[in-house]
């Protein structure tokens, strides 16, 4: 009598769950990394902002001999995405000699970004140091 041996193909229940649980943990590890490269490419944005506005105040400084109090003062208006994620601010205060701050503060989802408000004055000071 011949006996014939049925082999099954196949994965196991097993052997699926141990391909998930490896995917899990892939994913777990990815998912953060990937959030934080998307934040600070947003952030890279807002400081490229940050900076033409600031050289757009020293050259209104040198015509005017004051600084502009608005973006729209200035000509500038944000792009989409970075009026998306951060609202920006100019404060000039009263008071010799002339100064301005600006600040770029994170909204919506970039509001949990480790390095919080961006800002940066007109003698170039850019706080927070470790963020620029």
């Amino acid at each position: 009598m011949n006996k014939i041996l049925m082999r099954q193909s196949g994965f196991t229940l097993i052997e699926m769950m141990i391909v998930v649980g490896i995917v899990a943990i892939i994913v777990a590890i990815g998912t953060p990394m990937y959030t934080d490269q998307i934040r600070q490419g947003h952030r890279a944005s807002a400081r490229a902002i940050l900076l033409d506005v600031a050289a757009r105040q020293r050259q209104v400084m040198i015509e005017r001999r004051a600084y502009a109090q608005s973006l729209s003062e200035l000509g500038v208006s944000l792009p989409a995405d970075v009026a998306a994620r951060y609202s920006l601010s100019i404060i000039v205060p009263e008071g010799n000699p002339p100064t301005f701050v600006l600040s770029a503060t994170p909204t919506g989802s970039q509001a949990s970004d480790r390095c919080g408000v961006l800002s940066v004055d007109q003698s170039g000071q850019r706080l927070p140091a470790g963020c620029w």
